[in-house]
């Protein structure tokens, strides 16, 4: 799901998505994805564990790029190694390094707890990018 206020914020420059520091956080069934929600404050039910640290981890190799008539936004798959944790949700945000300022992207609802135990957590991206763009025809 797509946070609301993602757009604006894309349309109006407050995020810039291939340079700003763009984090993905883990939560647990006890969180409540809303499309109304704004900022990184709002969101609950972090998880905690080892191999996991607050507030998540950092994408790197960002890259934003025309495929046909869609802009595609990727970047490198996470692991957390060697976690034990249980998380329901991952929660994308351009992190400003202040909760109530750093506005929400989007929200992945892995359909049921996702455990490990001592093993790798992954976050595996689509092979056709984590977020598309469609232009209208």
């Amino acid at each position: 799901m797509i946070y609301r206020n993602f757009y604006k914020y894309i349309a109006d420059g407050t995020i810039d998505i291939d340079s700003d520091t763009i984090k993905v956080m883990l939560c647990d069934n006890s969180y409540v994805p809303d499309i109304s929600h704004e900022f990184k404050s709002q969101i609950t039910g972090e998880v905690t564990g080892t191999g996991y640290t607050a507030g998540g981890a950092t994408l790197s190799n960002k890259s934003v790029a025309l495929d046909g008539n869609e802009s595609k936004f990727d970047a490198d798959d996470i692991i957390w190694g060697g976690s034990t944790l249980s998380a329901r949700f991952a929660v994308m945000y351009a992190s400003t390094g202040n909760d109530t300022t750093s506005p929400l992207i989007a929200v992945w609802d892995f359909g049921a707890d996702k455990v490990t135990n001592n093993s790798a957590f992954e976050l595996t991206w689509s092979a056709t990018g984590i977020l598309r763009f469609k232009a209208a025809a």
